[in-house]
C-alpha cells in the first residue's frame, strides 16, 4: 500500500504564483472596458439561447425549474460528496478521509475568500442584477410557478449576482478533484457534471456567464492554491485525521457506516 500523503507540507512557489496571478487578470480582464464589453457580449448571447426555449419547450422549463430550486442544491451536494468519498475512484480507499478533509479545508478557505472578495466587490461597485433583472423579452420561471418561488426558493434573479458562489463550489470540486484524476474518463465525467450543475442558475438567468466564468472561477483558483499548493491542506489534514481517528474507529463498528470507504478503510495518518 503507498503511504505517500496526498498534500505535501511544503510551498510549492511557482504553481502558488499561478493561482494567484491567473485569478488577478481574470479579474483585471473583466475591468478592463474592452473584456467587460466582450463578456457581456457573449453573456447576452448565451442567456438569450438558453433562456428563450423555456417559453415554448415544457420538458426544457421542468428540468430547469427542478434545477433552479434550493432543495436540488442538497442533491448536487450528495452527488459530489458520493464521488469524493468512493473509494478507488479517484482515490484509493485508504486516501478518501485524507482527501475529504482536504477538500473540506479547502472549502473553508473558500468560503472566507468568497466572503472578503465580496465585501470588495461591494465597496468597489462591481455589483450587478443577474439577467432576468437588466434584459428584456426573459423567461422567468417565477412567472410560470409562482408557489415554487415562495416554497422552494425557486432562484431565477438576484440583485447581487457577482460573483457566483454556486459556481465556485461546483469549480473548486472539479479543481480539486482533477487534480487527483489520472484517467481521462475521470476528467470528462468532472468536468461534464461541473458544467451541468452550474446552469440552472443560467438557464434561468440568476446569473451572468461572467458571474461563474470569472467571479467563481477566480475564487474557486484562488483558494486551490492557497491550500494545496502550500502547508495549510497537509497541516490541517493531519490534525483532523488525529483528532477524528477515534470517531471513526467507533462508526466503523456499525453495519452499514463501516462499509464506506471514508469510514472503514485506514486511513493515512
Amino acid at each position: 500500500m503507498n503511504n505517500r500523503p496526498l498534500f505535501q507540507a511544503r510551498w510549492s512557489w511557482g504553481p502558488l504564483a499561478a493561482c494567484t496571478l491567473l485569478p488577478a487578470a481574470l479579474l483585471c480582464f473583466w475591468l478592463w472596458p474592452f473584456g467587460q464589453a466582450l463578456c457581456l457580449s457573449v453573456d447576452e448571447w448565451l442567456f438569450a439561447t438558453l433562456n428563450a426555449p423555456l417559453a415554448d419547450h415544457t420538458a426544457w422549463r421542468y428540468v430547469w425549474t427542478v434545477g433552479s430550486m434550493r432543495p436540488f442544491d442538497i442533491v448536487v451536494g450528495l452527488i459530489l460528496l458520493a464521488l469524493l468519498i468512493r473509494g478507488d475512484w479517484v482515490f484509493k480507499a485508504h486516501q478518501v478521509r485524507e482527501a475529504f478533509f482536504g477538500f473540506f479545508v479547502t472549502l473553508i478557505l473558500l468560503v472566507v475568500i468568497r466572503a472578503v472578495f465580496s465585501k470588495w466587490c461591494d465597496a468597489m461597485g462591481w455589483q450587478h442584477d443577474s439577467p432576468s433583472m437588466v434584459l428584456d423579452h426573459v423567461i422567468r420561471l417565477s412567472d410560470y410557478y409562482p408557489n415554487l418561488e415562495a416554497r422552494w426558493e425557486l432562484k431565477d434573479r438576484s440583485g447581487k449576482s457577482f460573483p457566483g458562489d454556486h459556481a465556485s463550489v461546483l469549480l473548486i470540486w472539479a479543481l480539486f478533484m482533477s487534480l487527483f484524476s489520472r484517467r481521462s474518463l475521470q476528467h470528462l465525467v468532472i468536468w461534464a457534471l461541473a458544467l451541468l450543475f452550474m446552469m440552472p442558475r443560467l438557464v434561468a438567468g440568476a446569473h451572468w456567464g461572467q458571474d461563474d466564468y470569472i467571479g467563481g472561477l477566480l475564487m474557486a483558483i484562488l483558494a486551490i492554491g492557497w491550500s494545496y499548493c502550500t502547508p495549510l491542506a497537509a497541516h490541517c489534514t493531519q490534525a483532523l485525521l488525529r483528532w477524528t481517528a477515534p470517531l471513526f474507529n467507533l462508526a466503523a463498528r456499525l453495519p452499514l457506516l463501516g462499509r464506506l470507504s471514508v469510514v472503514g478503510a485506514r486511513a493515512y495518518s
